[in-house]
């Protein structure tokens, strides 16, 4: 009989370490938070420009071996004994939800609006052929791509766990094995990964918040401000720590599946009540277009003219990508049990693709009709306020408050799983030994809930999103170098397991 979850004991040097960390990182950016927020763009700027490659390549690395084992003889290893846990709906749900959080509720109705001023390739602004780049890029930066970083580490991990049956749900044990119990570099290993979610996380809240604040604002007349901020903020952890303590059926499933059918309501409803005609036909040109152009967008370093597009888009979503990888790969190893390699890269880059491009298209292509017909300056709005901006895009719908409601429901829901499986995922990587179906203690889970909330505190109180772009750039970089052994590790867990098969 195994051990109730309020009994698994911490791994107390891993969870010693990132408290420390989370300390000496926060306490100099509180201190001296007028100096260091330039220090920080400027950092961001020299490791972009000169190790942006690095993210290029992994992400490159990660589209190629994820499309190889979905084809390969390995796509029908099957992960875990017996019937899956969670039904397809639900589990779709909870994967999705995890993998993009509140920050696709803030890109996806604006982002356009920065191709469309600032065009890549050395395009006319605010051309017919920026227009096209504009609306496809985004869908770039959330589609194959992202969820290829994400699934790799969800079947090293998912190898790890349930095949090779190393009682470790975390990081270090796709890369190292059972060493991850003891080694040094394995306390490393996690330790960055840790530290990476925490700084990925904090990127999403700092996105997400301002934008509850001007839906409330909106819809009250109260003031936004930093009160307010901090209010939201508050508001949203005591809600996933109270999902994450309840545990996956009752607390993080049902935020999920609520949030799947709020989500399909809303967009269904911008859709019908928006333009349909225009927001259908620029959507269909948009995949089109960005599917004939994937290579070169994937592949397009800026080497010429140096515009610094690349480092300040394509390069900060890797980057977050990877931050969040090593925790949506824990998170979704948990609920997949029961499935193959293949069920799980076609889930995961079908389904979260085709969920990330339901809002670009439907919300971006709304906002974009604003634009265009004189209704509202949203290019303008976006660059004096892009948290005001949403709310004004929203508002302008019929029963617009209405909308607005919804919308930051879905938003709080979203950020709420994230988090609830952020924590979840932070908790694994702090315990000694997690057996198939168990899960780190409640107050463990309850711990890092509200540490999550530390980072984007600061990171709002520093401000800028340059500063918030550079705290994700620095995260992911050494989840970036760990890919790679990750992906040398599971390819040989494959080799000698495949090849005993078959001598038997």
């Amino acid at each position: 009989m195994s051990r109730k979850p309020h009994n698994k004991p911490i791994d107390k040097i891993t969870f010693t370490m990132a408290v420390l960390t989370v300390l000496l990182i926060s306490i100099p950016m509180i201190v001296f938070n007028e100096s260091i927020g330039p220090s920080i763009i400027g950092f961001y700027d020299y490791v972009s420009f000169n190790f942006g490659l690095v993210y290029q390549w992994v992400t490159i690395g990660c589209v190629g071996v994820v499309v190889w084992l979905a084809f390969s003889k390995y796509g029908n290893v099957k992960l875990g004994d017996g019937k899956p846990e969670f039904s397809t709906l639900s589990w779709v749900a909870m994967l999705f939800s995890a993998g993009v959080g509140g920050g696709l509720l803030y890109w996806a109705g604006i982002e356009w609006a920065a191709y469309y001023i600032s065009p890549p390739f050395g395009v006319e602004p605010k051309s017919t052929v920026s227009l096209k780049w504009a609306t496809s890029y985004g869908l770039f930066h959330w589609g194959l791509a992202a969820w290829c970083i994400y699934a790799l580490p969800t079947i090293a991990l998912s190898y790890s766990f349930y095949v090779k049956k190393i009682p470790y749900l975390r990081f270090s044990a796709a890369i190292l094995g059972e060493k991850s119990s003891t080694s040094i570099w394995a306390k490393f290993i996690d330790l960055s990964f840790m530290i990476g979610l925490i700084g990925g996380a904090a990127t999403s809240l700092s996105l997400t918040t301002p934008i509850i604040s001007s839906g409330i604002t909106a819809l009250t007349g109260l003031s936004r401000g930093p009160n307010l901020d901090l209010f939201v903020i508050c508001l949203c952890i005591t809600i996933f720590g109270f999902s994450v303590y309840i545990g996956l059926e009752k607390g993080i499933k049902k935020l999920a599946n609520t949030n799947l059918y709020l989500s399909i309501i809303f967009l269904s409803f911008v859709l019908v009540a928006g333009p349909t005609t225009f927001i259908l036909m620029m959507g269909t040109e948009s995949i089109g277009f960005m599917l004939s152009n994937i290579i070169e967008m994937l592949t397009w370093t800026d080497a010429l003219e140096n515009t610094g597009f690349v480092q300040n888009w394509t390069i900060f979503y890797w980057a977050w990508w990877l931050a969040f990888a090593p925790y949506v790969g824990i998170f979704v190893t948990r609920i997949s049990k029961g499935r193959t390699i293949r069920q799980i890269i076609f889930s995961m880059c079908a389904y979260g693709s085709l969920g990330s491009w339901a809002f670009y298209i439907i919300l971006g292509n709304y906002a974009l009709n604003l634009e265009l017909t004189g209704t509202l300056p949203v290019v303008e709005m976006v660059n004096a306020d892009a948290f005001s901006a949403i709310s004004a895009i929203i508002g302008h719908l019929p029963f617009g408050d209405l909308a607005l409601i919804v919308f930051t429901l879905v938003i709080i829901i979203f950020v709420a799983t994230t988090y609830d499986s952020a924590s979840y995922a932070l908790a694994s990587a702090a315990t000694k030994k997690l057996q198939i179906g168990e899960n780190p203690a409640k107050w463990h889970r309850l711990f890092w809930a509200a540490t999550l909330g530390i980072f984007p505190i600061i990171l709002m109180y520093i401000g800028g999103l340059k500063v918030v772009q550079s705290a994700v750039l620095l995260a992911g970089f050494p989840i970036a170098i760990a890919f790679i052994f990750m992906t040398k590790t599971l390819i040989k867990w494959l080799g000698e397991d495949h090849s005993c098969n078959e001598k038997v």
